[in-house]
Order: structure tokens, then C-alpha cells, then sequence
């Protein structure tokens, strides 16, 4: 059994881990067909199995959240990744998890809206200052040019990154300039006034997958084409989606899945906002493990 640590999972490239979410979608893999993560409550937090096949190989993500972890230093969400053989089951490889759940998040972001994102310099906001922002910015610049990026977080003095106040003149004029927008937080509440943004901005959400829990307003859905992953994942676990639809901004009918979006199957309209919802499946883990361990032969 091979181990692949975080810097060999990261080698793939964003790029890379683009092409491999893409190609699985573009050779027939459906994401409803994903089996649903399985929590299991722990005297100390909770573990949370994703397990997920394909043709060629079967994965479960092993992910741990101990909330009392950043008060000793220690990161609040860690992961492993099992990759076995799709016939025998026999272990190919373990890698680090939470590097591959970086890598793997902001690649599904990005190819769900790529076909929307012009070949231009682009203007990018990102409102956070985790591994998930930074990692999404960097997922984008391996794509499109970037003319520039703002981070926008509550306390600027916290974060190494030069990052501007939420809520600050200068970070709602960001909002209006921009062209990508990405939410990368772990928020439960609207996070800024989407009247900030354009009708050609593309907003990528990623900081929630609990159904009371959202980054984004249901004004914002609401004149938005909406694509997610899988329209019953969103329904289970995307609380921007959830309660846009509770308030009725925002019906089920009208979620586009990621796969008809960048197989071309739906046309996404060029003159009104588009969001992409993104709470993290299983077949996603599986996809960017399989193409971390041809990378390395």
C-alpha cells in the first residue's frame, strides 16, 4: 500500500485536479448516484464517512471534527483517504485527506463555472482566509488570468494575507467590481448584501453543508441561475439553497446539476448572476484520489 502525503496529493496541480473532476463527468459519472456521508456521533465529535465507487475504483474518506481541537492547537477537521481496487477491494494507496479535500473542493468550484468564467483578466474577491480561499484563488489562476484578488475577513489583523474588512467601503466597492466572487467562511448568515454584485458575476459558495447554515441571501439565488452538485445533495445539505427555497425565492426545479451544466447538456444564461453551490461529495474524493495516484505512476 502506498502512502501519498499532502505534498504529493498537492503535485497533481489544481489543474490537473480540474481535468479530473471534468473527465469523470464529461465519461458518464453521475453524482446522484452517490451513496450520502454517513455521520457517527462521538463522545468527543464526529466522524463522518464518505464512501463512494466508480468503474475503476472504490474510496472512503475517514474525516474527524473534534471542536475542542483549535483551543490545543490542532486543526478542527483532519481526513484520510483509503483507495482500493474496484474488483478485490485490496488497499492501493492512503492519502492525506484534508490536503486532498483542499485540492478537490475548489477544483469542483471552478469546473462548475468554467464555462462561464471569460478568458480575461479577472477580478476576484474571496470573502475568507483559510486553505479554502487561498485555495480556490490559486485553482482560478490555474485557469484564467487573474488581474487581481481581495480578501474580505471580519478581523483583518488575524490573517497573514493583506486582506480588507467585511463591511468596509472598500470591500462593498470590491463587490461591485467583481467578477468572481468566492465564500470560503464558516458563517451561518449572509455573509455580505448580494445588491453589491453584478448580473454577470459568477459566486462560488463552499463554506456550509448543514441545512440551516448559509454564506449566501435568497435575494442573491434568487435572481441567479443556480448550478450544484447534485440536486438532492443541495436539498439535504446546502442551507443557502434550503432556506432560499423555504423563503420562496427559489423552487428545486429550478437547481441545475453540475453534470448538465459542464456537459453542455444545460445552457446557462449570460445575463444574470450565476451561483454555484458546493457542499463536497464522495465521488469528488474518489475522482482527484485516482488521478493523484496515475500522477505518480
Amino acid at each position: 500500500m502506498r502512502f501519498l502525503d499532502a505534498d504529493a496529493v498537492a503535485a497533481l496541480g489544481p489543474a490537473g485536479a480540474v481535468r479530473a473532476v471534468t473527465d469523470a463527468l464529461h465519461g458518464g459519472l453521475d453524482p446522484a448516484a452517490d451513496p450520502p456521508r454517513v455521520p457517527v456521533g462521538l463522545s468527543t465529535g464526529q466522524l463522518l464517512l464518505m464512501p463512494s465507487e466508480s468503474p475503476d475504483a472504490v474510496g472512503v474518506k475517514v474525516v474527524t471534527i473534534a471542536p475542542g481541537n483549535p483551543a490545543q492547537g490542532l486543526p478542527r477537521v483532519q481526513a484520510v483517504y483509503l483507495l482500493y481496487d474496484r474488483d478485490t477491494f485490496a488497499v492501493r494507496a492512503m492519502l492525506d485527506g484534508t490536503a486532498l479535500t483542499t485540492l478537490r473542493t475548489a477544483a469542483v468550484s471552478v469546473a462548475a463555472v468554467l464555462g462561464r468564467l471569460p478568458d480575461r483578466l479577472l477580478r476576484v474577491v474571496v470573502v475568507g482566509a483559510g486553505p479554502q480561499a487561498t485555495g480556490h484563488v490559486a485553482t482560478l489562476a490555474a485557469v484564467r488570468p487573474l488581474a487581481d484578488e481581495t480578501y474580505l475577513v471580519r478581523a483583518p489583523a488575524r490573517t497573514d494575507l493583506d486582506a480588507v474588512t467585511l463591511g468596509s467601503p472598500p470591500a462593498d466597492e470590491a463587490l461591485r467590481r467583481a467578477d468572481v466572487v468566492d465564500c470560503a467562511t464558516s458563517a451561518r448568515s449572509p455573509v455580505f448584501d448580494s445588491a453589491l454584485l453584478g448580473d454577470g458575476v459568477v459566486v462560488v459558495a463552499v463554506g456550509s453543508h448543514e441545512p440551516d447554515a448559509r454564506e449566501l441571501d435568497g435575494a442573491l439565488l434568487g435572481r441567479s441561475t443556480v448550478v450544484v452538485e447534485d440536486v438532492g445533495a443541495a436539498l439535504r445539505e446546502a442551507g443557502d439553497v434550503v432556506l432560499a427555497v423555504g423563503e420562496g425565492a427559489l423552487t428545486a426545479d429550478d437547481l441545475l446539476p453540475m453534470r448538465d451544466v459542464v456537459t453542455g447538456t444545460a445552457e446557462v444564461p449570460a445575463d444574470r448572476p450565476l451561483v454555484f453551490k458546493n457542499v463536497g461529495m464522495s465521488w469528488e474524493d474518489l475522482v482527484v484520489a485516482g488521478a493523484v495516484l496515475r500522477h505518480h505512476g
